[in-house]
């Protein structure tokens, strides 16, 4: 895979607290689903990997073993939903409440 975002995967994503890290993932997931809406499967395709880049380097830092198995379930979520069946029957509201809460958690603090 071709890294997205050099600058983060080089060291400066560990500087961002969860929240920020997971609402960041989520604006790419936004992005992925805004462009899913409009029809065009390849920016929708590009916005998710980047999403999922950003993803598995939060799944790099967890520490606490809910935070993995959490970021874990999410991955193999959002996989089913952009990837495969939908099995688990996400929807794009889903995904928009699951990241707006660390979105607002980000800017609290």
């Amino acid at each position: 895979m071709n890294i997205q975002h050099k600058e983060l995967a080089a060291g400066k994503w560990k500087t961002l607290t969860f929240a920020q890290q997971m609402a960041n993932i989520g604006s790419e997931i936004d992005r992925a689903i805004n462009w899913r809406r409009k029809k065009n499967l390849n920016y929708s395709q590009l916005a998710f990997d980047r999403g999922l880049e950003l993803l598995d380097l939060t799944i790099d830092l967890a520490k606490k073993p809910a935070y993995l198995k959490e970021l874990l379930r999410v991955r193999e979520a959002l996989a089913d939903y952009f990837i495969f069946d939908n099995e688990y029957k996400s929807t794009e509201n889903d995904w928009q409440d699951y990241f707006l809460a660390f979105n607002y958690a980000a800017r609290v603090n």
